[in-house]
């Protein structure tokens, strides 16, 4: 099911989609704006399809195509992965370069805290490189606080 805030739409990924992306077909409709992502994510793609093919399909847990507005052009991709041992789901999300800069990193972070409340999961969990202010701006603009750091990453959450 897709998740809509606007300006933005997360729709679930499916398993033609992941295997037309790893076999380099590029579908029209997803009609990518400034630049093709997931190419370079092949790992991400894998795990998805080796999931899938053992267990069905994982959603709401999973890669989301992020789409702008409802029917739009693919712009990024958010990746919900399944619970951790404490009951929490960690989310990772990702923006073309050619949108970036326009506030929609918020829309998207909103966007997948959505879909993770309406699994009934209570706290839900990101990272974000030390040196990515943008991406970590985006996750406090969304709600979420700091909890931590590892390293380079700091990590946030958000109670649901």
């Amino acid at each position: 099911m897709d998740s809509t805030t606007s300006p933005l739409t997360l729709h679930p990924f499916t398993l033609a989609d992941a295997e037309r992306i790893l076999a380099g077909e590029v579908d029209p409709y997803d009609g990518w704006e400034g630049g093709y992502s997931f190419v370079d994510e092949p790992e991400l793609i894998n795990e998805y399809i080796d999931a899938v093919r053992a267990g069905g399909d994982p959603a709401p847990f999973g890669p989301y195509l992020v789409r702008r507005g409802a029917h739009g052009p693919a712009i990024g991709g958010v990746n919900l992965f399944a619970p951790t041992d404490d009951g929490a789901v960690e989310f990772a999300f990702g923006l073309v370069p050619a949108v970036r800069g326009q506030g929609l990193a918020v829309h998207a972070v909103t966007a997948a805290l959505g879909v993770i409340r309406s699994a009934g999961v209570a706290v839900a969990r990101a990272e974000a490189d030390v040196g990515n202010t943008a991406a970590r701006r985006a996750l406090e603009r969304a709600g979420m606080r700091e909890v931590r750091r590892d390293g380079d990453a700091v990590v946030y959450e958000s109670r649901l």
